[in-house]
């Protein structure tokens, strides 16, 4: 019984001993040290981490983003934090040096957030380190010029604002990517890491202010493939030892100030995928050598000097799936052969100088999606077989001297896929024809602007439901603008400006769906072929490249329109530009025009409105264009809001309107939003209008001298006789006596 009694004891010891053993184990803290560098780390922050604290768990390989795994030495082993993930956790404050104290660390990603301060420098001899990210955050400083990193894979301290040289002597033999760009970096580019980065597969360097020319020294990275330059301000020809790199598959040198020609010696670059050179200043003729490069499927050299012909291997590219050579001086007729071409999706020649028919044999390219011819000098129609590019989403014609308008629409109209039709600057003079049988349902933009195309506004753009935008604008139609607009509940921008459209504007345009709550989901279908938008004759035409870049508009200026302004495009709450300028439009401004929240111009001058400048107006917070001027307005200019940014051309031409800009209000008529001028500057006044009353002669001879000489003055501007100001003394100074009405603004 008594051994019994011994042999329970000692078993229950022993379980309460190695049970301690065990809970003790599993509640033993990570390393000292590692624990030290986090709170180190956490301490530089202003901003917490979930689960992160002093008073925490000290056993820090249970918090948030910290991953330990055992490490072991000659002697022992233990958890060791290896890898730190806090990304896009919109972390603030300070990287603190603290965290070269993780020596273990093999991962470290704070990328995405809003940390600040320089570079720590004793982060950049980690030795274990592989994965190092932090980009996308405010960091600043120079770039480490000691870095020691034997075991780092991936550099990536993109997108912050590190300035100053790039280091020349980088020992990282173990790095396969580095990512350096959207800083500030400047200098030449130092190719040194190409000797000691054997294994690297991709720099990116874009995006900083590097110069000078490509250095030679790439060579030497013979596991690259990916080098992107872009976006720096690189000059001079290409180094030939870039042409050795047998495994590069993407090139992007696009937007430096590269120059000369474009070397044969691209065409050793057999694996190709992607080669990008555009918005250089590169010239002569493109290299014959793209029957070598059998890997290619996007080549982009627009904005350059490029001139002479297509090269026949590029014209015959089988992988080729995107060309883009706009805006350089290529000439010649056009010929693909899509037999070859059977990848063809996207081609962009817009801005050369080809000539000749369209080519037909494009008709063939059955993967077509994406064609921009604009701005050629082609000559003719479109031809018949185009009605056979059946994937085709998006094409523009614009300004390429084409002819037969009701010939090319009903051609297209075949095109059941096309998205988006551009064919501005064409047709000079022909009628837009209206009652035609056409059916476009799939159009989300059309854009027949320019043209000089007399006709109405056709009746067939109606079977277009998901029409997002229409400019019909610089042409001469006649006729009213039809209710039926207003059904095409995507429409968001309507331009029918430059025309002679008469009667009145049609409520239904008040109701325009996408114009009030624009929860309509506007996917973009086009690509990045630029649409141009001209606003007037005197301006420069901007551009925008996709459409849903283009603000929410109705422009209906420089027409005939009656009647009067609808207060219902109060409900037009996402409208950005409201353009009724040069009309015959009469009545008040409506009051409920303050309602349109998203309002940024308003123009209503060069019509008979009447009445007041509505106050309510002042609460259009996001108006920065305004015009009321040449109408028949009176009563006092509001003065709050937007309307103290205004000039006063906004406001010339109303006889009546008084104010800050203008003629001083009555006294009785105290401008909006000020008071009443107080006593003493009432008294302040006193002697001058004392002294006017005295020289009351001399006023009426001023008024007369005046009202002759304001004419000259004001020679050059586009005013009517009737519409001069009178500078009369006696007003200037206060008095309400008004001078002879010949002159009135």
């Amino acid at each position: 019984m008594r051994y019994g009694r011994r042999f329970w004891a000692s078993f229950i010891f022993l379980w309460l001993f190695l049970r301690a053993q065990f809970l003790d184990c599993q509640e033993q803290p990570c390393n000292p040290n590692d624990l030290k560098a986090l709170q180190g780390f956490l301490n530089g922050l202003d901003s917490e981490i979930p689960g992160w604290s002093s008073n925490s768990s000290t056993d820090c390989c249970d918090w948030v983003g910290v991953r330990c795994e055992e490490v072991r030495s000659s002697t022992s082993s233990e958890e060791r934090v290896v890898k730190l993930d806090l990304g896009n956790r919109r972390l603030r404050g300070k990287l603190s040096e603290d965290l070269a104290g993780l020596d273990q660390l093999r991962s470290l990603n704070l990328s995405n957030n809003l940390l600040r301060g320089t570079l720590p420098p004793k982060l950049f001899h980690l030795q274990n380190l592989r994965e190092l990210d932090l980009s996308y955050n405010d960091l600043y400083g120079l770039m480490p010029v000691d870095i020691d990193l034997p075991s780092l894979n991936v550099l990536d301290l993109s997108y912050n604002d590190l300035y100053g040289l790039m280091p020349v002597d980088i020992d990282l033999p173990s790095l396969n990517v580095l990512d350096l760009c959207g800083n500030s970096l400047k200098g030449d580019i130092a190719t040194g890491i190409c000797k000691t980065a054997t294994q690297i597969q991709s720099i990116d360097l874009s995006m900083n202010y590097f110069n000078g020319s490509i250095p030679a020294g790439f060579g030497n990275c013979a596991s690259l493939q990916n080098l992107s330059l872009s976006s720096n301000y690189l000059s001079g020809s290409l180094p030939d030892d870039l042409f050795s790199l047998q495994k590069l598959s993407r090139l992007y040198l696009q937007e430096n100030i590269l120059s000369g020609l474009l070397s044969d010696g691209i065409g050793k670059l057999s694996n190709l995928v992607e080669l990008d050179i555009s918005m250089n200043g590169f010239s002569g003729p493109l290299p014959d050598v793209f029957n070598k490069l059998g890997k290619l499927q996007r080549f982009s050299a627009h904005s350059n000097n490029f001139d002479g012909s297509l090269p026949d291997s590029l014209t015959k590219s089988p992988s080729l799936n995107l060309l883009n050579l706009r805006n350089n001086s290529l000439r010649g007729p056009i010929s693909f052969n899509c037999s070859f071409m059977v990848n063809l999706a996207s081609l962009d020649l817009a801005t050369n100088r080809f000539q000749g028919p369209l080519p037909d044999s494009l008709s063939s390219c059955k993967n077509l999606r994406n064609l921009n011819f604009a701005r050629n000098n082609f000559t003719g129609q479109i031809p018949e077989r185009f009605r056979n590019l059946e994937a085709l989403t998006y094409l523009s014609l614009a300004n390429t001297s084409l002819s037969k308008i009701a010939a090319a629409l009903e051609i297209l109209q075949h095109c059941k896929n096309l998205t988006t039709l551009v064919l501005t600057q064409n047709f000079r003079g022909e009628e837009l024809p209206g009652a035609m049988n056409l059916n476009f349902s799939g159009l989300r933009a059309l854009v027949i602007a320019a043209c000089s195309l007399t006709g109405s506004i056709p009746t067939w753009v109606r079977s277009s439901g998901n029409l997002q935008l229409l400019d019909l604008s610089w042409n001469r139609l006649a006729g009213t603008i039809p209710n039926w607009l207003g059904e095409l509940k995507f429409l968001f921008y309507l331009d029918l400006s430059n025309n002679t459209l008469s009667g009145e504007i049609p409520e239904s345009l008040t109701n325009l769906e996408s114009l009030i709550s624009r929860n309509i989901s506007l996917k973009e279908l086009s690509p990045h072929f630029p649409f141009f938008m001209k606003r007037n004759q005197s301006t420069r035409a901007l551009q925008y490249n996709r459409i849903f870049s283009f603000p929410p508009l109705l422009d209906l200026s420089y027409n005939n329109l009656t009647g009067s302004i609808w207060p219902e495009f109060g409900k037009l709450k996402k409208l950005h530009v409201l353009d009724l300028k040069w009309n015959n439009l009469s009545g008040s401004i409506p009051s409920e025009l303050s309602m349109m929240s998203s309002l940024e111009t308003l123009d209503l001058s060069h019509n008979n409105l009447s009445g007041i400048i509505p106050p309510s107006l002042v609460n259009l917070s996001f108006l920065s264009t305004f015009s009321v001027s040449f109408n028949h307005l009176s009563g006092k200019i509001p003065t709050a809001g937007q309307f103290l940014t205004f000039p006063n051309t906004s406001f010339e031409g109303n006889p009546g309107l008084c104010g800050t800009y203008h003629l001083p209000c009555p006294s009785d008529q105290t401008p909006l939003g000020f008071g009443k001028h107080d006593d003493g500057v009432a008294l302040m006044g006193l002697p001058f209008k004392i002294g006017a009353v005295m020289g009351f002669i001399f006023s009426i001879t001023g008024c007369s001298v005046s009202g002759w000489m304001l004419p000259k003055i004001e020679k050059g501007r586009r005013r009517t006789p009737s519409r001069y100001s009178c500078i009369c003394p006696l007003r200037l100074l206060g008095f309400s006596i008004c001078c002879s009405q010949k002159y009135r603004i």
